[in-house]
């Protein structure tokens, strides 16, 4: 069971940390790094799977919000919680916004859309958007990768091959669950800001 897991993930894991980032995807990227340590694949592999799904995926909801405004999807999605204070802040800060969008966990998909709607040059948000696509990856990655040499460290030459990618897929899971928890929380907090 482990080596048929062992063998899709060398296959298609690359691909899977470029689609997981392609949405809010903080632990595809720490993922891909965590592989990246376990030899799984190369390291600045990991990285530019992650920045181009990172990249990618704004650029979608950036287009989506550019060329489709009343379209129903967007019109649902201008709904969302922090969608209103998104829009404010990138029409006084647009560099500042773009930048930093992406670290603002549940805010990724409404800020693309939010960048798409206002004034923002494309020229202007592809260069950003691909600054910050390529710090987010080599940052989240090296969280992943860090987290491999410490497990290493802490388990030793125990943590055999299969239990590393089983450990791995299971602290993805689990962040990808405690960041669930922690988008709730927050657009919790916003719609009652927004009420």
């Amino acid at each position: 069971m482990t080596d048929a897991i062992h063998h899709f993930i060398e296959q298609y894991g690359l691909l899977a940390v470029f689609l997981g980032c392609v949405a809010e995807g903080e632990s595809a990227a720490i993922l891909g790094g965590f592989f990246a340590h376990q030899h799984v694949f190369v390291l600045w592999h990991a990285f530019v799977a992650a920045a181009l799904g990172a990249f990618a995926g704004d650029t979608f909801f950036f287009i989506l919000g550019r060329s489709f405004a009343d379209h129903p999807y967007v019109v649902r999605l201008r709904k969302r919680p922090g969608f209103r204070r998104a829009y404010r802040l990138l029409n006084t800060h647009p560099n500042i916004f773009v930048l930093s969008n992406r670290y603002v966990y549940g805010m990724r998909l409404v800020g693309g859309i939010a960048a798409g709607l206002s004034t923002i040059a494309a020229p202007r948000f592809v260069i950003l958007n691909a600054i910050s696509s390529a710090i987010w990856a080599v940052l989240f990655g090296t969280i992943g990768y860090v987290f491999g040499l410490g497990a290493e460290h802490f388990i030793g030459q125990a943590f055999m091959r299969h239990e590393r990618l089983l450990v791995g897929l299971g602290i993805g899971l689990g962040v990808a669950i405690l960041a669930w928890f922690v988008a709730r929380h927050v657009a919790k907090r916003e719609r009652a800001k927004e009420s």
